[in-house]
């Protein structure tokens, strides 16, 4: 017979462990309200154990070694040996654990919270059922609930890759011994940054898109930079390739597609030891019970949220990947709070998206805020747009590395600043000034003006915008 404990009550019920939930969480406590949080895996969501930190850990590690193995400067002699990786994997590990006792575990006991493990689904109440790791059950009834269940990787229906078996972008982090070769299905963020990270530890690596080129959702010259920069480190690319078939004997994968170019009679063959498919994130919701309490999912399997993240269920939140928004941490974690406000203050309180900022943290970093080109065109917006190469900007001459550009797009006649993108050494750095251009509604006029430090690579966001009236290249230094 399964144990049923006694009905816990709380303020707030949080299904979920990672940015969006523990967010809430705290600005609960800061009002004062009671919280239990329910997490089924590991404490602290994608971003600290999966995602963000151990990836751009791995990534910061590669490059060391990328540089070691390609140093630019004369004088200086260096040399990169075989990576250990399953030392490097114990320490990305290391790192990981103690972020997530810092920032998570140990903040909920600070905050004084539990953490029930187990999985949750509503009943009508609405209340949730929770089926804890122990075999008993637990109910729980809240004022509000929040669905912060996050995202998790998802594969394209290409024939025999569900029997093949594959490595996620998750997966392929827990690797203890680096593969001779790799395919990484996917051309966007995750699929760039796994691509550079395996091919920089030593991994012969190939890339499949199915789009017609690299970082695809980016300005088309900021792909073609990056495509030249994997070439320059030995990366194959397949772009415009739609995958027929996958097969996996004892040595490792072999995929079979077509492609629009005519080369090899539009056939396209990668092999390799291991395939990553890196294609997506699809959101969290399975075993929820959501119809029970009236909570409905879009098309994607997304909950459906207002502007105020309230789902079609008054007393039932969502925040973070499982609303479909842009599945940053930072996002997850302004929904959050901005739950928590609207759930106990009634503060009707929503976010302003046009000044998002998004980074691909690949090298050269790609960085991007407001609109693209095409978007704006899309919009109806008569724009005008200019592009400033990185060999004007005095920090990438210093560097040695001058692959890469800043490219503005400003509104015709007032001159307003409606996009900007980067790619460039510390372009994550960069667009944070973007940000601040964008949401301030700054013209070129404004941007080409202001202060910037010399030998910063943000130096060149003033120069993009000088390009606007004025011919950079017959600047001296300091002047403009």
């Amino acid at each position: 017979m399964v144990q049923q404990h006694e009905t816990v009550h709380a303020d707030l019920a949080v299904i979920g462990s990672g940015g969006a939930a523990f967010a809430a969480a705290i600005a609960a406590r800061r009002k004062d309200k009671t919280v239990v949080m329910i997490e089924q895996g590991t404490v602290g969501g994608t971003c600290v154990n999966t995602g963000c930190v151990p990836s751009k850990a791995l990534l910061a590690a590669a490059e060391a070694r990328h540089v070691a193995d390609r140093q630019a400067f004369p004088g200086i002699r260096t040399e990169a040996g075989p990576v250990d990786m399953a030392t490097l994997i114990a320490g990305k590990a290391g790192l990981v654990e103690q972020l997530r006792a810092d920032k998570y575990v140990d903040l909920a006991a600070e905050y004084d919270w539990p953490i029930l493990t187990g999985r949750a689904r509503f009943t009508d109440g609405p209340a949730l059922e929770i089926s804890l790791d122990d075999g008993s059950t637990q109910r729980l009834e809240a004022e509000h609930y929040l669905i912060a269940t996050g995202s998790t990787p998802t594969a394209p229906p290409i024939p025999g890759l569900a029997d093949a078996g594959y490595l996620t972008s998750t997966t392929a982090l827990e690797l203890d011994a680096l593969p001779a070769s790799l395919v990484v299905v996917g051309g966007n963020y995750i699929g760039l940054e796994m691509a550079q990270l395996f091919a920089r530890l030593g991994t012969q690596v190939t890339v499949v898109e199915v789009l017609d080129r690299l970082a695809p959702l980016e300005e088309p010259e900021i792909s073609d930079v990056i495509a030249g920069v994997f070439a320059d480190e030995g990366i194959t690319v397949h772009t415009a390739t739609n995958l027929t078939a996958v097969e996996r004997d004892e040595s490792g994968y072999t995929l079979t597609g077509t492609t629009a170019d005519t080369d090899n009679d539009g056939a396209v063959t990668a092999r390799a030891e291991q395939l990553l498919v890196a294609t997506g994130r699809r959101p969290v919701t399975a075993g929820l019970d959501l119809d029970t309490v009236g909570v409905k999912t879009g098309p994607r399997g997304e909950v459906v949220v207002d502007e105020h993240l309230r789902t079609h269920n008054p007393r039932i939140w969502a925040a973070g990947d499982v609303t479909g928004h842009p599945q940053f941490v930072y996002i997850a974690g302004a929904h959050g709070s901005l739950v928590a406000d609207n759930a106990f203050d009634h503060a009707g309180r929503t976010l302003d998206y046009h000044h998002l900022p998004r980074v691909t943290f690949t090298t050269p970093n790609i960085a991007a805020v407001g609109l693209t080109d095409a978007q704006a065109i899309e919009q109806s917006l008569a724009c005008e747009f200019r592009v400033l190469p990185l060999e004007y900007v005095p920090r990438a001459l210093v560097n040695r590395d001058t692959r890469g550009l800043i490219k503005i797009v400003a509104e015709q006649g007032t001159g307003r600043i409606v996009g900007i993108s980067a790619i460039a050494a510390a372009a994550g750095e960069v667009i944070a000034a973007g940000v601040y251009v964008i949401a301030n509604q700054m013209t070129t006029s404004q941007v080409a003006e202001l202060w910037s430090p010399y030998l910063t690579m943000a130096e060149g966001l003033k120069l993009a915008a000088q390009t606007f009236t004025r011919d950079v290249a017959k600047l001296s230094c300091c002047a403009s």
